[in-house]
């Protein structure tokens, strides 16, 4: 009996209508008497512009239609999924998970169905865990989705991170195969640094406790991050027998260009090979990697048999990594 493995086998995402570039995000921060540029944003980010939910819509919509086009990219009908996993930290509700929903409003009715929360690393972890599932024949063929709505837990007097982040979705879809897909995956968390980026705040009696918006200690992050992302990527590719050379595209957490730069040259890895999406699209966190990975895919840049190095680094602190044969 030859090995269970899975395959990415289509890609899809989606962002909301309302692109919000640096120069209208200035002038309303202006408004609240906070000051801002389009340089400052640019040189200490690279982000240009974000996308922004318009107010009543939901992370479970963002979420169903980056699964729509990732079930049109596969062939596949809702009805041939049997799994659902949805990374993020901004669901619809307490409970039931964003991951039920996504199936309600899919009519696919039957399989398993859950949210995973890692924060910005929750793609990889979702992907592994639906790898990991699919390997040992509790699933064949998986939805797998990150979606946030950020807008919604940021604190709009707050400069250093009212900038950084977007909403959006992305999604794949990942079958069982004979052939290798998922080749190696690494999970890490260490909570003694839960502090440094965090939102810390949580709903009780019907009235919210603690702090209800992200804060964030920017150097801290950075720091930890540029070491973990080159740990773990090298860790990954230690597993699949593979070295730095033989990746075709590496897709980082898309946080802040220089972070993504920084740990592409700790990796040996040109920056032509990487895909960068941070510009346009802002931090998405657990949207950012599967948003990135459609972009690159429907532009042509990602092709059957390319060898995508795929890694996220969250509060938590939270980080992971996954290597995959398209």
């Amino acid at each position: 009996m030859s090995a269970r493995h899975s395959r990415i086998i289509g890609t899809g995402s989606y962002l909301p209508r309302r692109a919000v570039g640096n120069d209208e995000l200035v002038r309303e921060l202006a408004t609240r008497g906070i000051e801002s540029s389009d340089q400052w944003i640019v040189e200490r980010t690279g982000i240009r512009q974000r996308h922004l939910a318009d107010p009543g819509v939901a992370c479970s919509q963002l979420a169903v239609e980056a699964a729509r086009r990732a079930l049109e990219a596969a062939g596949l009908q809702a009805a041939d999924i049997d799994l659902i996993v949805v990374a993020t930290s901004t669901p619809d509700y307490v409970f039931p998970s964003t991951a039920c929903l996504v199936q309600k409003a899919l009519d696919a009715p039957g399989g398993a169905a859950f949210d995973v929360q890692a924060v910005c690393s929750g793609f990889t972890y979702a992907l592994a865990i639906a790898d990991s599932m699919i390997r040992t024949g509790l699933a064949r063929r998986a939805l797998v989705i990150g979606a946030e709505v950020f807008s919604r837990i940021l604190d709009w007097n707050d400069r250093g991170t009212c900038v950084l982040f977007g909403d959006g979705a992305g999604a794949v879809v990942l079958a069982a195969d004979e052939r290798p897909g998922v080749l190696a995956s690494k999970l890490h968390a260490d909570g003694r640094h839960e502090s440094i980026l965090r939102t810390a705040g949580n709903v009780c009696g019907g009235t919210v406790l603690g702090h209800p918006y992200l804060t964030m200690d920017g150097q801290a992050v950075f720091k930890l991050a540029v070491s973990v992302l080159d740990s773990v990527a090298r860790e990954t590719l230690d597993a699949a027998g593979l070295a730095a050379d033989d990746v075709d595209w590496f897709i980082p957490h898309q946080a802040n260009v220089r972070i993504i730069q920084a740990t592409a040259r700790k990796l040996r890895i040109p920056l032509e090979k990487v895909i960068v999406t941070v510009d346009r699209h802002a931090n998405t966190s657990a949207a950012s990697i599967p948003l990135a990975l459609d972009v690159a895919v429907r532009d042509g840049r990602i092709r059957a048999g390319h060898h995508v190095l795929m890694e996220g680094v969250g509060g938590g602190f939270t980080w992971g990594a996954v290597l995959a044969r398209m």
